[in-house]
């Protein structure tokens, strides 16, 4: 009995729909690298004899890696990737890591910059960094900017004479008491200890925008030709610190109040270099 052959026969359809047509896509003999080529140059509109040129290979090359009688060596790929503008994923048709794969939109943006000339192009990329910037501001603490008054803030001693035009701005993250505040001074000195400390930073709300001071509250006070930080009491300015005597005033003594003292800024609520760099950058200080 004559042996039955058994004949293997290897389907010439893929096992997905071409979308063009609705039928069975076939199955190419090519290498995908040799189609992905083809494809590639033709999508750039790059002819045969252009790209041998930026390979510095022959045409007949090039024609023999399309019909897959040769592929490219390996010391080529990188430049054949530059060429035609494609990576090593796209090129071997693999499938790209998470984080390279761009959508659809990405795609028809890049298209579209590519169209761009030199100079459109570097407009694109100076908004799409202001986007980002103003993006990255947005998603970060609000920022408020106050004037912080170089010359100190007197708890005891000092002159800080004419304080209003000595000021350096200070960026700070804004929340209920910050958006309160008008200005922060530096004290200077021990008469507020142990609540107020030498060279502590004190937030002020300005008076007369702020409501009156009361007594038992502490102010910023300008008294003569110094300015200080004292607790305001029917009968004068007083010193937490016991050793400093309670300043008692007459008609004809010259005080001003600056504001109410809301407390001492936490060095946490300084805005880092960062976001005052961000913050500058988008309303162009």
């Amino acid at each position: 009995m004559p042996r039955k052959s058994i004949v293997r026969s290897t389907p010439d359809t893929a096992n997905m729909i071409d979308m063009r047509t609705g039928q069975p896509a076939r199955v190419s003999s090519l290498p995908v690298i040799c189609e992905r080529i083809r494809h590639y140059r033709e999508q750039r509109h790059i002819e045969q004899k252009e790209l041998a040129k930026k390979l510095g290979i022959t045409p007949n090359t090039i024609s023999n890696w399309e019909n897959g009688r040769a592929r490219p060596d390996i010391n080529l790929v990188p430049g054949l990737c530059d060429a035609l503008d494609v990576n090593l994923y796209q090129l071997y048709g693999m499938a790209a890591p998470a984080a390279e794969k761009i959508t659809g939109r990405e795609r028809s943006l890049l298209s579209s910059f590519r169209e761009l000339s030199e100079s459109h192009k570097y407009a694109v990329e100076v908004l799409a960094s202001t986007l980002v910037n103003v993006q990255t501001a947005e998603a970060s603490p609000r920022i408020r900017v106050l004037p912080l008054f170089e010359r100190a803030l007197a708890a005891g001693f000092g002159d800080p004479t004419e304080f209003e035009d000595n000021s350096t701005p200070i960026y700070l993250y804004q929340d209920q008491i910050s958006s309160r505040a008008d200005c922060v001074f530096t004290v200077s000195g021990n008469s507020m200890e142990p609540v107020y400390h030498n060279e502590d930073l004190v937030l002020v709300e300005r008076i007369p925008t702020a409501a009156s001071l009361t007594y038992g509250e502490t102010g910023a006070f300008i008294v003569g030709n110094e300015t200080y930080i004292k607790q305001y009491e029917k009968d004068g300015l007083h010193s937490l610190n016991k050793d400093y005597p309670v300043m008692h005033f007459g008609d004809e003594d010259s005080v001003y109040l600056i504001g109410r003292v809301l407390g001492i800024l936490d060095p946490a609520w300084i805005a880092s270099q960062e976001e005052v760099r961000l913050y500058t950058t988008i309303h162009n200080e």
